[in-house]
């Protein structure tokens, strides 16, 4: 039989390797905000002739956007995203390309100001924090019947802070790497992450509390490998025909729903693995309390070692 619980400490390991570098990112550079967070306009617009990206952005500069960030769509159209624009600013800048390039069509436009900006961030940080707390109580009542269910609540918390951290850092490498914006698409694809990574995670305790209740072993280790190795199989299979589903909408899906399905790709990755290799050895940690042990350990190597 497989000990998974034996190399626990690796994979907390291997899971602070991905999320140093993003924590890193996210404090330096924060994520990309799209208008959702961060005022301004974004218009859609297509041309009749062939125009390059090049000779848009050079247009736009001389127009005096340019800070102006430009995005070509498999279609062909163009996603500019600028300062805010009023009704009249808009029809100028029409007007100022249609001189240069000939017809211009409109696709679509969005323009969102400050305030409206800060009310979307405001509300997305209390959704996803009411969806934490909601998953807290919800496990500690579940596993009511278990010694200590408040453990099984908090380590399923623990393991949902841990994909979304994963998603944000990604998501923030990219930005800063290839402009990558965050939008309203984004926090839909945060909560749903939170939901599978929640629902794999309880999976995977019920069958710990099944095994506990058939009394297969005295050793909590040992259930909890037995638990992970029974649930294995069904994570990955779920997991995989997920995947296929979503890399095939990233690969042939719009523009629009982009950040969304890749936030579920990461989240839908890293779901699995924290429920198997994270939330549960959580468990093991704190009934053994193994940290504790740790930091005594430490204590005594300090306490022992020559004063200078």
């Amino acid at each position: 039989m497989v000990d998974f619980v034996g190399k626990r400490y690796w994979y907390f390991l291997f899971s602070a390797l991905i999320l140093i570098p993003g924590i890193f990112s996210l404090s330096l550079f924060g994520l990309r905000r799209g208008i959702e967070f961060d005022s301004g306009s974004m218009i859609t617009i297509r041309f009749e002739r062939d125009v390059g990206q090049a000779e848009l952005r050079r247009e736009l500069s001389d127009q005096g956007y340019s800070d102006a960030i430009i995005q070509r769509t498999d279609d062909g159209d163009f996603i500019i995203r600028i300062e805010q624009l009023d009704t009249s600013q808009k029809e100028e800048l029409q007007d100022a390309l249609k001189e240069e390039f000939g017809t211009v069509e409109e696709r679509a436009f969005h323009s969102v100001s400050p305030i409206v900006a800060r009310e979307i961030e405001r509300n997305a940080f209390y959704a996803v924090l009411a969806a934490a707390v909601a998953v807290l109580i919800y496990i500690t009542w579940a596993f009511r019947r278990l010694p200590s269910p408040f453990r099984y609540g908090t380590c399923a918390i623990i393991a949902l802070v841990h994909d979304v951290l994963i998603v944000l850092g990604i998501f923030s490498i990219l930005g800063r790497a290839f402009n990558l914006e965050i939008n309203a698409m984004f926090i839909m694809g945060i909560l749903t992450v939170i939901g599978y990574s929640v629902n794999d995670t309880i999976v995977v305790f019920d069958r710990i509390r099944e095994n506990m209740g058939k009394g297969i072993s005295n050793d909590f280790k040992t259930t909890v490998n037995t638990s992970l190795i029974e649930t294995l199989g069904r994570s990955l299979n779920t997991s995989l025909t997920t995947l296929f589903v979503l890399v095939a909408l990233f690969l042939f899906g719009g523009a629009t729903i982009q950040s969304l399905i890749l936030a579920l790709i990461i989240g839908v990755i890293s779901g699995t693995y924290s429920s198997l290799f994270i939330a549960s050895q959580l468990l093991v940690v704190w009934e053994n309390k193994d940290l504790s042990r740790l930091a005594r350990g430490w204590r005594n190597v300090i306490r022992s070692s020559p004063t200078r």
